[in-house]
């Protein structure tokens, strides 16, 4: 059982954010499933993920110590993902590859921000799906 329905994260403006995240998240196989004013939701066939306007009208801030890992299928998703943000506005964090300490020498992971500051990472966690 999973304990999270879905994750978010702030941005400036919802047609900003998509610009981003459409074909970001494209990378992982998940698309916009949906968009109001407020926000526009992402998935494979139910909303994971959304980007939103804050609910308080105050301006959106990256969270400090806060990041949202997507998880691949492949190590081709990581590197995919993280070119991708890199290349549309993002700024890498760790560029793809294994990482030490983890059980399994299999994981593949990469770090980016997006252009609005949110720390991304993306996890092949080393069984295929």
């Amino acid at each position: 059982m999973q304990i999270i329905d879905h994750l978010s994260v702030g941005v400036p403006s919802i047609e900003d954010g998509a610009k981003f995240y459409d074909g970001l998240l494209q990378t992982l196989g998940a698309n916009r499933l949906a968009t109001t004013d407020g926000f526009a939701a992402y998935g494979r066939e139910t909303v994971d993920f959304l980007i939103m306007l804050p609910f308080n009208q105050q301006a959106y801030s990256a969270g400090n110590g806060t990041h949202i890992c997507f998880k691949a299928d492949s190590k081709g998703q990581v590197n995919a993902f993280h070119a991708f943000a890199v290349a549309n506005g993002g700024t890498c964090e760790g560029e793809p590859g294994p990482r030490d300490g983890y059980p399994n020498p299999d994981v593949h992971t990469a770090y980016a921000r997006d252009p609005f500051g949110n720390k991304l990472e993306v996890i092949f966690n080393g069984f295929a799906a």
